[in-house]
């Protein structure tokens, strides 16, 4: 690589780097408490808990849950009903003044799946907090789409970084330490070591991050799209007058999707399915597919099965990246793995932010001897 190369190399990686460096900070430090979000919420009571089940294993109807969530929120409506796989137990049920009002206006209740009493809410923790300033700062899309550039600017540095390791490395040893250089030689080789140690894990978090906030675009784009194809023969069709029995339009999901189990319900009006449907969002029982949601559409009034149809693949990478970018697939082993990670990208951010301090504002006199020793500093 010519000299010239490696000039312009360095000056995209230096700005790059730059750029993003703040926000990725910002990410790393919230992104941090958000990989173990599930015990912090135990820990601190803000989690519903679940009781074990009953000898007999009855459960109590989705028709039941229904009603105790009306009781508890006279007035409104059920937007949602979900059902996580952590904790087994339990119902979520989101209710709002109305089926197309703002997520941040619902009110958000487990609900026990064996008695149907209220089990505590749900998103009520410091968590929450944490979850909006990593993902959009409280700017809504605006914030997602800037921290979503941010991510692809870290990617440029990546790459940038991996095109300059050779040439600045290449009369060392990998790994190699240079202890009796400076302080900003030692930075340095601790920032190329440790850059390109957790260089795949941060493409994958880099990248899945940026992916994530498109979501709002991506969902956009299939409600117009997909959506509106599956119940364009019910354009103009008025809305029930009586919504179907609910355990009716789960057991019909389940006959529509063999193999599968629902993951969470949206009632007629809301953004995720018509004025007409029912919208059961159906999930597999592995690791992979329990991510891959399936919809089926169904009619709000008899609980008939209207159409279904596989997602796109730009909603399934989508689906795939939201739980990779946090380490949630393989249990509290890959937590931790990504937790230690995560901790080395932020000692990387700030090592990187001590090399540009240390190399543009400092001050020297401009003798012979300290001109020699920032030439050697700057081969290095």
């Amino acid at each position: 690589m010519t000299a010239r190369a490696v000039r312009i190399w360095r000056w995209v990686h230096q700005w790059t780097s730059l750029i993003s460096t703040i926000f990725l900070l910002l990410l790393c430090l919230t992104g941090l408490p958000l990989i173990f979000h599930h015990e912090i919420d135990g820990w601190l009571g803000y989690a519903p808990q679940a009781r074990s089940a009953p000898a007999d294993g009855h459960r109590a109807t989705l028709d039941a849950i229904g009603r105790a969530a009306f009781t508890r929120e006279p007035g409104k409506v059920l937007q949602y009903l979900a059902w996580d796989k952590d904790p087994p137990g339990l119902v979520t049920a989101y209710v709002n003044g109305a089926a197309g009002g703002l997520p941040d206006e619902a009110v958000v209740t487990a609900f026990d799946a064996y008695d149907a009493h209220a089990a505590g809410p749900v998103g009520a923790g410091p968590m929450l907090a944490l979850l909006k300033l990593h993902t959009d700062m409280y700017l809504g899309l605006p914030g997602k789409l800037f921290l979503g550039a941010m991510g692809l600017l870290f990617l440029i540095a990546i790459a940038s970084g991996i095109v300059l390791y050779w040439p600045f490395t290449r009369r060392l040893d990998f790994g190699t330490l240079r202890r009796q250089s400076s302080r900003r030689v030692q930075w340095l080789d601790w920032h190329n070591l440790l850059g390109i140690t957790t260089l795949v894990w941060a493409i994958v978090v880099g990248a899945t991050g940026a992916i994530n906030t498109l979501a709002e675009p991506m969902l956009n784009q299939w409600r117009a799209t997909e959506l509106a194809a599956m119940v364009s023969r019910y354009a103009g069709a008025p809305p029930p007058s009586q919504l179907a029995s609910l355990d009716k339009v789960v057991a019909e999901a389940v006959k529509a999707a063999p193999g599968m189990e629902v993951a969470f319900i949206a009632f007629p009006g809301t953004p995720f399915s018509s004025s007409h449907h029912f919208a059961a969002f159906m999930r597999g029982d592995r690791p992979l597919t329990s991510r891959l949601l399936k919809p089926v559409l169904l009619d709000g009034a008899s609980g008939e099965v209207t159409d279904t149809r596989e997602l796109p693949l730009y909603l399934k990478a989508l689906f795939v990246s939201q739980p990779l970018h946090f380490g949630d697939y393989a249990g509290q082993p890959l937590k931790i793995i990504w937790a230690v990670l995560d901790i080395i990208t932020i000692v990387v951010l700030g090592g990187g932010l001590y090399l540009w301090a240390a190399r543009t504002l400092r001050w020297r006199p401009r003798t012979r001897e300290s001109i020699g020793q920032r030439s050697v500093e700057e081969a290095a």
